[in-house]
């Protein structure tokens, strides 16, 4: 067991859950805005305070979580705080946790019946409001939307628009950075600039 166990949750768990949700939701209901969340969260190394306030809220002993070897060393407080089920392999995960841009390909896109049990990668990246410069357009935005992000590499657009071409299936990305996210829902189209 590591000691990152011994860091709390929420001190308010009801309270930070409901403003995380609401934040998360807002997201995705308008691409590439940012909102704030884990303000007041002491996130395990190498997690932000966004990145573990969306998990601790979206997680739990029903929602199968993939960590890439970079978030490994939260392994622990996941499992402790959020019940989490943590599986091995990203295409049977129903959450993803990133440090860096994985293969899209590799998590589940739902089905054409089914499209909500796709999975949703939580990309912890370096900055938001800052980097490359990112032009939004789609559902949700009466004018396309401008997101700066530092750290997707160069193929993540032609990972994006391989994504998107799935739609009504697809993942959905939540891009987070210190108490910072901004969500990118499969509906959304990205292109540089």
């Amino acid at each position: 067991m590591s000691a990152s166990i011994d860091l709390p949750g929420f001190a308010d768990p009801v309270t930070e859950a409901q403003a995380t949700f609401r934040a998360v939701l807002d997201a995705m209901a308008r691409p590439g805005t940012i909102h704030r969340a884990g303000q007041h969260l002491a996130a395990p190394a190498p997690l932000d305070g966004a990145t573990a306030a969306v998990l601790l809220t979206l997680v739990d002993h029903e929602t199968p979580l993939w960590l890439d070897a970079e978030a490994a060393p939260a392994r622990d407080w996941l499992a402790f705080h959020c019940g989490a089920v943590l599986v091995p392999e990203p295409d049977t995960a129903c959450f993803a946790v990133a440090l860096s841009l994985p293969d899209l390909a590799r998590f589940s896109a739902g089905s054409h019946e089914a499209p909500e049990v796709s999975a949703t990668v939580v990309l912890q990246v370096p900055a938001l409001a800052s980097g490359t410069r990112y032009r939004l357009s789609g559902p949700g935005l009466r004018e396309p939307e401008e997101l700066s992000v530092t750290g997707l590499p160069p193929w993540f657009i032609t990972q994006w628009q391989q994504n998107r071409t799935l739609f009504p299936r697809g993942l959905d990305v939540i891009l987070c950075a210190g108490t910072m996210l901004a969500a990118l829902p499969r509906s959304v189209s990205i292109e540089e600039g």
